[in-house]
């Protein structure tokens, strides 16, 4: 019994890790012989100074891409482990530091709202799924920056539309939407330091101009986003940000910031509803009113300059239109005083064999990224993290 005793003493060990409400216990080294003290561990958490993202005090630029989904609706208790653990592992190979994935793409599947706009539960296996997504993350040392809701969720034909809609436009819905999914995400994951930041919306300005999605007041998408901000920074260290389609609606210069700190502080009532950085899309189409953001620096393109700022989504293959490739408009972003790139890779699904042919245009976004860390590998790699683990 003695010896029972013994083995399982010297078995139990500190667990730590991105999945949500781990923890562990751990023992103090038994006897006399010398122990070598463990290699220190660096802090992957993405802070801010001023207008820069920091790890470990160093610098970091964000080398980023969309890896939006590869099924729709990811994490609703199906999600494919081995073929995002591939993703990850193809992402480390070319020098990719971060890629946003949608946590929820349109659906009732996470948070299931009744037609008052009240939250009345969540789906238990989006959490379970989550904790394998943010242990991928931590494995292979890429920053995810998890998008927590779409426009798709208020179109027209969309299962659940019309719930979203009463819940955006009620304060009580946003309250409790803030309340038991944003808090809950952000007690969960406080200690994953491989999440980036957390994007509220995708494109919210569709549900503000589209008839097809309501066409809802800035008011209440404001105040929605102020009361998810507060959640997960008083959850949490947490950054956030608002994936805003046009900068129309994110700059003064044109039709205002609806996420400035000005409007979201007195939204909500408190200073932690607040956007941490900006992280506005650009495609061509936009060109004519808004000009093009590769040439110049956040300033010049209409943001306000007080925030870091990057592409948040764009196109890796409008060399043609835009007169620049991809590789170039990463490196001319970053020569600009941008603080990331982050281009669009929708997965395909035609059959392709081979990981790196399932992202679209994979070749061009992997030249762009690999050169990047070329120039500049201190603020690709600041914790020299090394080589990819082996997909399993």
């Amino acid at each position: 019994m003695k010896k029972i005793l013994a083995m399982l003493l010297s078995a139990v060990c500190l667990l730590t890790g991105c999945s949500g409400n781990q923890g562990g216990v751990s023992s103090e080294p038994q006897g006399t012989s010398e122990v070598s003290a463990p290699e220190a561990k660096k802090n992957a958490r993405v802070t801010i100074d001023g207008t820069k993202f920091m790890v470990d005090g160093k610098e970091l630029w964000i080398n980023g891409v969309n890896t939006p989904w590869q099924s729709w609706n990811d994490f609703c208790g199906n999600m494919d482990e081995a073929a995002w653990e591939s993703t990850f592992a193809l992402l480390k190979q070319d020098n990719i530091n971060c890629t946003r994935i949608w946590i929820n793409c349109n659906g009732t599947g996470v948070v299931r709202v009744d037609e008052k706009g009240g939250v009345y539960n969540i789906n238990e296996d989006h959490w379970n799924d989550l904790d394998k997504l943010f242990a991928l993350a931590e494995k292979y040392e890429i920053y995810v920056m998890p998008t927590l809701m779409s426009f798709d969720h208020f179109k027209d034909g969309n299962t659940g539309a019309k719930n979203f809609r009463t819940m955006i436009t009620s304060r009580t819905g946003s309250d409790e939407f803030a309340e038991k999914y944003c808090a809950e995400f952000a007690k969960r994951y406080a200690d994953c330091e491989w999440i980036f930041g957390v994007d509220l919306m995708n494109e919210p300005d569709w549900v503000y101009e589209n008839d097809e999605c309501g066409k809802l007041s800035w008011d209440d998408l404001t105040y929605f986003f102020a009361k998810c901000s507060q959640a997960i920074h008083e959850n949490s260290d947490m950054l956030v940000t608002v994936g805003l389609g046009i900068v129309k609606y994110n700059s003064d210069k044109y039709n205002g910031n609806m996420i400035s700190d000005q409007r979201m502080t007195e939204a909500a009532g408190s200073e932690n509803a607040c956007v941490d950085f900006y992280s506005t899309h650009y495609y061509m189409w936009e060109k004519p009113w808004f000009g093009f953001p590769f040439n110049v620096t956040p300033e010049e393109f209409g943001l306000d300059g007080t925030k870091p700022s990057l592409v948040g989504e764009t196109s890796n293959d409008d060399d043609a239109e835009s007169g620049m490739s991809c590789a170039v408009k990463y490196q001319s972003a970053y020569e600009k005083g941008w603080n990331g790139v982050m281009v669009w890779m929708e997965y395909r699904t035609d059959g392709s064999s081979g990981c790196d042919e399932l992202w679209y245009r994979y070749d061009l976004t992997k030249e762009a990224t690999n050169k990047m860390a070329e120039l500049i590998p201190e603020k690709i790699h600041p914790l020299d993290s090394g080589a990819a683990p082996q997909a399993a």
